[in-house]
């Protein structure tokens, strides 16, 4: 395992997922099923592999149900968990800034909890020499979401909210999705990431979302953030009924 390789990770899975409406209106978002795994089971397991020994979950939504799905062990990781009382009209950013303890734990994986991810796009995460680094994959047509564009050497250096396939031209330069999962060092969390969270909900940026924060680091503060081309694993984002059915074609007969 690499010197680099965190023993902690962050999964943000607060959300109502109200896009998924029928399947979340009785559990959470995270706990939806692709092909008999649910998505937050997939992310441990995972992150078990790779010599996570502790996770911290954000839960808002029907966090009962995750409580009782993951426990306070999964294989050999510890799992802990920050409440957000206000997980229905807040953003990513407020629950990243409610587990801010975690952030300052040590170098740590963050991950959305709705990314459904093979094991080796985090061992591509660790490979990476930067202390720094985000998965990231070629945005296509039936991708929507944060974007970005690449440096010369093969760092973020713009990020695109809001991305859909309709705003794509010929012209633009080669966009990549954001996967929403990230290796983070110890230093960056601690003079950058938290002191940003503080910033922005000091100033009421109270339904910011963790991409709003990502691009302030990286385009204001000049924080290096390497990008980790994913272009041949197997990975999504599942946000709708149509993002399920995708997911679970990707993963269809295969080793999660």
């Amino acid at each position: 395992m690499p010197v680099n390789a965190p023993k902690n990770a962050l999964i943000l899975a607060a959300g109502v997922g109200s896009r998924l409406r029928p399947l979340t209106d009785l559990t959470a978002k995270s706990l939806v099923q692709v092909n008999g795994t649910p998505i937050l089971h997939n992310a441990l397991h995972n992150l078990d592999r790779v010599g996570v020994e502790q996770v911290t979950i954000v839960v808002g939504y029907r966090k009962e149900a995750i409580k009782d799905s993951c426990g306070g062990r999964f294989g050999r990781v510890d799992v802990k968990y920050v409440e957000s009382s206000v997980y229905d009209r807040t953003g990513s950013a407020y629950s990243l800034w409610l587990a801010r303890d975690a952030l300052l734990s040590g170098d740590c994986f963050l991950l959305e909890g709705d990314v459904f991810f093979e094991e080796n796009v985090l061992r591509q995460l660790l490979i990476s020499e930067a202390p720094d680094a985000a998965a990231v994959a070629p945005f296509d047509q039936l991708m929507q979401g944060s974007a970005v564009l690449l440096s010369d050497l093969g760092f973020i250096s713009e990020f695109r909210l809001k991305q859909t396939a309709r705003d794509l031209t010929a012209d633009d330069p080669p966009l990549y999705k954001t996967m929403n999962l990230l290796r983070l060092s110890a230093s960056t969390l601690r003079t950058e990431v938290v002191p940003a969270l503080d910033d922005m909900i000091k100033a009421g940026a109270t339904q910011a979302y963790t991409e709003e924060l990502l691009s302030y680091l990286v385009e204001t503060q000049g924080v290096q953030l390497a990008a980790v081309r994913c272009d041949d694993l197997r990975w999504y984002e599942i946000d709708d009924a149509e993002d399920l059915r995708i997911a679970e074609r990707i993963f269809a007969k295969a080793d999660v």
